[in-house]
């Protein structure tokens, strides 16, 4: 059944400053929604509870790409058609580009935000590999001031994250170092669009100058966990050997012994367990061809 709007109160302040002011006055009591994608499928289906609900719609705080010289600062409200479009993320971050391209139709892509794909907390959501994967850190602000925290770790189980009531986030940032690595994003789902992953790979690497041995991997899955996660256990066992048979079938069962895959309306656990083996070992095995070095 859907969700009565005379149950729900919406404003717009239309500042970033009155927003945090109005979450810090009542936290926990505000729902800050900017593209409202995911909020409007629970509000349709009657399974969003009546509450207060603030606009960070377009906030010119949160809409800007500053490209500094060490690193690219994503505002939260930026949309997927505003990354899918910008001319950097395409040459520098194309693990992101690619997820926005993946997320949804372009109605989707045109409303919603990377900050509020963040803070949605799905467990396949498809940014959110690449930014493991580029080791992305969030710039968090409140009344108290602004804190810029790592993003790995920022999930700490299903739907929740290290991100206090009275806060949002302002910026995503990405350093600028990843232009000699190989950058490697795969989805799989029912179908080529608009559908939500079974399994979403995101990864860099690159290797040593003797083209031998790997020197730096970074590997991030999707719909595996209760959280988008970062192989380290994985990257830790291939990081300075070369990649051999031997190699792929060690890291076969660590991808296996590093995720919790589950059975759903989308797959089942066998399946994305296997899946998640196989893209992993494409992904070594590209490194392993392409050249890609220091």
């Amino acid at each position: 059944m859907r969700a009565d709007p005379a149950d729900f109160e919406l404003i717009a302040p239309g500042e970033l400053q009155a927003v945090v002011a109005l979450l810090a006055d009542e936290p926990g009591k505000w729902l800050p929604i900017a593209g409202g994608t995911d909020v409007m499928v629970q509000y349709s289906a009657g399974k969003l509870s009546a509450r207060k609900l603030v606009s960070i719609a377009n906030l010119t705080e949160l809409v800007a790409i500053d490209v500094l010289p060490d690193e690219i600062r994503i505002g939260a409200g930026c949309t997927y058609s505003s990354l899918r479009s910008h001319n950097v993320i395409a040459a520098e971050f194309s693990l992101l580009a690619s997820a926005a391209r993946w997320t949804g139709g372009i109605a989707n892509q045109n409303r919603g935000t990377l900050g509020g794909n963040i803070v949605n907390a799905s467990p396949a959501a498809d940014s959110l590999p690449a930014l493991l994967a580029y080791e992305a850190e969030l710039i968090l602000i409140s009344v108290r001031g602004e804190r810029r925290v790592p993003y790995l770790g920022f999930h700490t189980d299903y739907k929740k994250m290290q991100l206090a009531p009275d806060e949002l986030i302002r910026a995503v940032c990405l350093r600028r170092e990843c232009s000699s690595y190989l950058h490697y994003a795969r989805k799989v789902g029912a179908r080529n669009a608009q559908a939500i992953s079974k399994v979403c790979v995101a990864a860099v690497g690159r290797l040593g100058v003797n083209q031998l041995l790997v020197e730096d991997i970074r590997i991030a899955l999707g719909s595996v966990a209760p959280v988008p996660i970062r192989l380290t256990e994985v990257e830790r066992l291939v990081k300075g050997k070369p990649i051999d048979a031997e190699l792929l079938r060690l890291v076969r069962s660590a991808v296996a012994s590093a995720i919790q895959p589950i059975d759903d309306i989308r797959s089942t656990a066998r399946y994305r367990a296997a899946v998640a083996g196989n893209l992993v070992v494409e992904f070594l095995e590209q490194l392993r061809n392409s050249g890609k070095t220091a």
